[in-house]
């Protein structure tokens, strides 16, 4: 009799077991079929990360890749981040933001870059993309003219400066931006990125073609204001300050080359 039990439960228990294993045949066979298995993505994979602090600039990064890469990576308790992976020209990319809600700045985008290295062992170089506030200079011996749309690229002045330069590690004079020790706090650009905005300078004064065919593809995209689409010279209003100190609409002309944007390259002011 006590046979008979062990053999009954036995055969109970393996039928369960066969009969979960159908179940999930069943499930890993959908999954296949509508492409929805959970792939683990391995940061060792990945070599170049784009670090976008704000929401807006993590959303236009995404439409830039080539493949978005529908995996996640494992996390563990004091990984407080979340990587969007994906591929560009061959190039496995993360694309790297800070959490919804976290206040931007200096220190929290420091934090963000700090995790990135950590959690990416293999990383090549990291390039920080973002949207820059402008400070056109309409007067003086160099003038600056800025506008909404155009793209800026940090350039060093020499091969053993930075691009970038902290807010607080300068002053601007009556003159010219004066650093304060030469601004080398920050990390100095990879010479494979100098390599390329060197590429892209040789294509002047048609470099700002390479880029509208990105812009071209993701302009429509929309996000939670509207969409990437370009808001027209008529939208870019620069107020000065004359000088009684009264803040007016400074008036200028509408530039004459095609698009309405230019390419340009130097220090920026990092804040």
């Amino acid at each position: 009799m006590a046979e008979d039990k062990i053999h009954l439960y036995s055969a109970s228990s393996y039928c369960i077991s066969v009969s979960r294993c159908s179940v999930r045949h069943r499930v890993l066979s959908l999954w296949t079929k509508y492409q929805l298995i959970p792939w683990v993505s391995y940061p060792q994979h990945y070599t170049i990360a784009w670090i976008a602090p704000l929401e807006i600039e993590a959303i236009a990064a995404t439409h830039m890749l080539d493949n978005k890469h529908h995996g996640r990576f494992s996390l563990q308790r004091g990984d407080d981040y979340v990587f969007v992976p994906g591929d560009i020209c061959g190039h496995n990319v993360i694309i790297a933001t800070l959490p919804a809600g976290q206040e931007y700045g200096i220190g929290s985008a420091a934090a963000l870059a700090s995790q990135v290295k950590k959690f990416f062992p293999n990383l090549w170089f990291g390039l920080l993309v973002g949207i820059a506030a402008g400070l056109p200079t309409l007067h003086g011996p160099s003038p600056r003219d800025i506008r909404l749309g155009d793209v800026l690229v940090a350039l060093p002045p020499d091969s053993d400066g930075t691009g970038l330069i902290a807010y607080d590690l300068g002053r601007e004079t009556t003159e010219r931006f004066q650093l304060l020790r030469r601004g080398y706090a920050m990390p100095r650009t990879e010479a494979i990125v100098m390599s390329a905005i060197g590429t892209i300078k040789r294509d002047a004064p048609n470099d700002l073609a390479l880029f509208l065919p990105y812009y071209n593809k993701m302009k429509d995209q929309e996000h939670a204001n509207g969409t990437f689409n370009d808001p027209g010279q008529d939208a870019d209003r620069y107020y000065e300050t004359d000088q009684t100190g009264a803040i007016k609409l400074a008036e200028r002309e509408c530039r004459k080359i095609r698009s309405g944007h230019e390419f340009g390259m130097g220090q920026l002011v990092l804040g």
